[in-house]
């Protein structure tokens, strides 16, 4: 009989790295519920950017009610017809939905064997599927963790070139309040992703 084959460990960064993107995949998923507000609010943030952004979340979420989320989440992303913005890779870098973006990223999740769940009917290239699909490379949630390298891949091809653009919209959105802090949140968690990839060794 074989041995089993080590699960490579992940470390105490990248886990926090992995649930921030998880915790930003789940909030622009779905409106957040009284539990998931009350996670949000007991937050806590330190003197950098993204500390201060996670500070100013956790007190939106404090004063933001369940309904209030679901009013602001479907002005913002559903809307009669469309919402304010429309969170997807295509229409970010091409101006149209369904495009040449959407199909890299199929390729890209196909050859890792990531499948959407049946339930889910949005295309791939929305900005909260991206989010988890990062969070789950880092911690292996579809294999074993993906290496540096390879999330640097994955980040540079399908996140990199529009996230942080649809953050700062998001951000700046006439009817954003509690998202508004979400979009601050991902901007400056971009900014730091991005410069941490750069850094990296090739």
């Amino acid at each position: 009989m074989s041995a089993a084959q080590p699960t490579p460990s992940v470390s105490e960064e990248d886990r926090l790295r992995a649930d921030l993107y998880n915790y930003l995949g789940l909030i622009l998923s779905a409106p957040p519920d009284d539990m998931l507000l009350a996670q949000t609010a007991g937050l806590g943030g330190d003197d950098t950017e993204l500390g201060q952004a996670v500070a100013r979340l956790a007190e939106c979420a404090e004063t933001t009610t369940s309904k209030q989320a679901e009013r602001e989440f479907n002005a913002l992303f559903i809307g009669l017809g469309r919402g304010e913005l429309l969170p997807y890779a295509s229409y970010y870098l091409t101006g149209f939905l369904n495009e040449k973006p959407l199909a890299a990223l199929r390729s890209d999740l196909s050859a890792r064997r990531i499948e959407r769940a049946p339930s889910v009917y949005e295309p791939e290239d929305n900005i909260a599927t991206l989010m988890e699909v990062m969070g789950g490379l880092i911690v292996g949630r579809f294999s074993t963790p993906a290496s540096l390298d390879d999330q640097k891949l994955f980040f540079n091809r399908h996140i990199a070139p529009w996230a942080s653009h649809f953050y700062a919209d998001l951000e700046t959105a006439k009817t954003a309040m509690l998202y508004s802090a979400v979009g601050s949140v991902g901007k400056a968690f971009m900014a730091i992703e991005r410069e941490a990839f750069r850094l990296s060794a090739t």
